[in-house]
Order: structure tokens, then sequence, then C-alpha cells
């Protein structure tokens, strides 16, 4: 077993696993708000950002569809104001271009109704309900008989933004360590005249790596079950690896679309079903779908990992959820695996966008948690375990709230100021 590695002296020194979004902003926040503390962020992959961040679509979202007084819409609201300055002070993509969720058929007006009370619960600013007219105003190839307009919804680039906090860790003294992937995580208790800590290590028992560090804060997404099974967290939730396919509008068709147009999302289901989503680079995206991933990084259809299959078919929380969603699973796949029939469901908000203007797109994977009963996890959720601190579901809007969910945290480990 190795050594522990050594680092300049510091009042604490403070571990964070997981250099996406939300683990590069809790570093940030760590790093630059607790003077004295020094921030190592650990990260399996070779650059920042690899997976959920670097395959986001850019939404900057309001807080429309969070349960009014849930974690996810108190942070969304607060990290929409905290990204909107930070984007201006580094010059970094933020265009509000507005959404649209449109109802197509009036059997959705009244789930649009109480769609937009709850988004008025949450402050979000400045929304509006819009008539059949109005639509065409603001999107004239849209269809729909009524929907909601956010105009201060906005999309970035959030790689570029992860990027940022990655060198603000760095600027503040602390270290991004790439190609770490953690392994083990022991807790050490104080001998004579020490405080002990946590050994984090990466490698194998004949070439292990390990820092000490005082506290740890896990942020590890797809593989955040796995990483707090290492600190002797509980079981539960697991992650399900949903991925989301996308089309991209072919570049003569992209002016059809303005700005974002969305669904009436089906509260039974936690995807919010295909959309248009107008990119920074000037692309847009129409999707996605939610088929399950066979790999927690599958990010192609025919990615297989065994293991993870294995332990998605011994966990009686994924059969449960199978039998509550199959029907919509069946429908997602068609959408996979045809782009005609993806692109029927889409061509309801853009009438007359068909399959012959697509081209195939990207693909991400979300970290679905799941409970044992079946339950898909809406909400943040985040465990103490003494010094460390694991974040084991952190779906959209994370990135939206990734400076807020950063605060929280933070204010979480060390108490308000």
């Amino acid at each position: 077993m190795g050594s522990p590695v050594g680092f300049q002296p510091a009042d604490e020194t403070i571990g964070v696993v997981g250099a996406g979004i939300v683990g590069l902003a809790v570093g940030r926040e760590i790093a630059l708000r607790r003077p004295g503390t020094r921030v190592v962020v650990f990260e399996k992959e070779q650059r920042v950002s690899p997976h959920q961040t670097g395959h986001n679509s850019g939404v900057v979202h309001a807080g429309i569809y969070y349960a009014p007084g849930s974690l996810k819409a108190e942070l969304c609201v607060r990290g929409v104001a905290l990204l909107r300055e930070y984007c201006q002070e580094r010059a970094l993509p933020y265009r509000e271009i507005g959404k649209l969720v449109i109802a197509v058929r009036e059997d959705e007006l009244g789930r649009m109704e109480n769609l937009y009370e709850r988004a008025r619960n949450n402050h979000v600013p400045e929304l509006r309900r819009v008539s059949r007219e109005e639509i065409r105003e603001l999107e004239p190839h849209a269809g729909g008989v009524a929907a909601l307009y956010s105009p201060r919804t906005a999309i970035t680039d959030y790689p570029a933004v992860a990027e940022e906090f990655a060198k603000d860790i760095a600027g503040a003294g602390g270290e991004v360590r790439l190609g770490f992937p953690v392994t083990g995580i022991d807790e050490v208790r104080g001998g004579r005249g020490g405080r002990g800590g946590i050994d984090v290590s990466s490698g194998t028992r004949r070439a292990r790596v390990q820092v000490r560090v005082d506290r740890l804060i896990v942020c590890a997404g797809l593989q955040s079950d796995l990483v707090a099974a290492l600190a002797r967290d509980g079981r539960e939730p697991r992650i399900v690896p949903f991925r989301g396919e996308y089309l991209l509008l072919k570049p003569e068709r992209a002016h059809l679309v303005r700005g974002l147009i969305y669904p009436v999302p089906d509260p039974r289901y936690p995807f919010l079903g295909v959309h248009f989503t107008p990119r920074v680079d000037g692309s847009v995206e129409v999707g996605p779908n939610a088929v399950l991933a066979l790999a927690r990084e599958g990010y192609r259809l025919g990615t297989v990992s065994p293991k993870d299959l294995l332990g998605l078919a011994a966990y009686p929380g994924a059969w449960r959820m199978a039998a509550q969603h199959w029907r919509t699973g069946l429908r997602e796949y068609r959408g996979s695996l045809s782009a005609s029939a993806f692109m029927r469901d889409a061509g309801q908000y853009v009438p007359g966008v068909g399959a012959a203007d697509v081209v195939r797109g990207g693909a991400g994977v979300r970290a679905q948690a799941l409970d044992r009963d079946g339950s898909l996890v809406d909400d943040f959720r985040i465990h103490r375990l003494g010094r460390i601190t694991a974040v084991r579901n952190a779906p959209s809007p994370a990135a939206t709230a990734s400076m807020a969910i950063a605060e929280h945290i933070v204010a979480t480990v060390f108490g308000k100021a």
C-alpha cells in the first residue's frame, strides 16, 4: 500500500469525487469561500466534465416543473441567478431565447394550467399563458392550441462553465486530479497527536496511490451509488442509466425553430418528452427519448456492460420500475430505432418537420436514482456520513442549479456563516 500523498500546509484539506459541473462547483465554492482550505477534486477520466455535463443540451431551466418547496425548486431559481452573473463575468455564452411549453390537444390544457400554478409558486420570472395566435407570433412554424411562455429561459455551454470552475479551483491553490479513479475510501481515526482523516485510494493493492483528506464530498454522477458504497453509505438509491438520444435539424431547416419548444410533461413519468433545443453553436437538437442504457456509460446502442446489467437485474427496484413503466419504455425504444417514429411525436410541435429534415445527433446518459420500491427519485438527495457527504441524486436541473447546490452542500458540511 502506498503512502498518503502530501500537500502544502493547509488548515484543512477537502476532497471532492467527480469533476462534473456539480463536483467542480462544490470544489470552487469551498476554495473561494473558505480561506486556508485546500481542495482536491478526483476525476477518473483525463478531462473534466466528461459524462453528464459534457453531454448536456445546455438549457438553463427557469424552474417551471419542480414541486414547490422541493430542493430542486429552491436551488434552481437561486442557481439561475448565480449562473447568469457568472457567465456575464467570464464572457461565457448565456442567451435568453425563451421557452414555449405547448399543449397540442385540448385534453392537455388542465395539465398546462397545473404547471402554470406550480411555476408561479416557484417564482418563475415573467411566465405567461399564450394563445394559439401568440404561439405563431413567437414561433411561426410551431403548432399547438395554447402554451406557457417563459421568456427568461436560457441556453449556455456547460462544459465551458465547468472548465472555468476548474480554473477557479486551481487559481485558489487547489487541484483537479485527472486520471484518478477512486477505488477505496477509508476513514482513519486520529492517533496520538493526530486528527485522522479519510484516505482516498486509486489503483490496486500492488500499485495504490492514496490521498489523505479531512472531509470528502462525493459528486460521482453515474457512479454515485458505487462510490458511496466505498464510503459505506446505504445501498439505496441505486443508479439506473437512461440514454437520451438526439436528432439534429439539418442546417437548412434550423431556422424553423427560434427558441426552446417543449411538450406539456406527463406527471407520471420523470422525463420531459421530446423537445426542440437550439444550441449556442447554432444547431437545433430534437429529443431526447429516454431508453434504458445497457451500461452506465452506454452512449451507443450497442454498448453493453455485463457488470452493470447484472447489478441492475439483481435489484428489486429495477423490476418494480419495469412493471410500472414498460409501456412507456416500449414507446421510447420505438423512437430509438426509427427516426420516422421519433419525428411523428416531435412533428406535433413543429408541423411539417419530419424524418427527412433531421440527421442523427449525439446522446447522453442520465444517472436516474431508483428506490427499492421502484420509485424514480425526483428531488436532489444528499446523505451525510460523518466527515463524508454523498450526493446520491442530482438530476436535471443540476447543471442549472450547480452553483446553488454548491452553496447548499457547503452550508450543510460546514454550517452557515
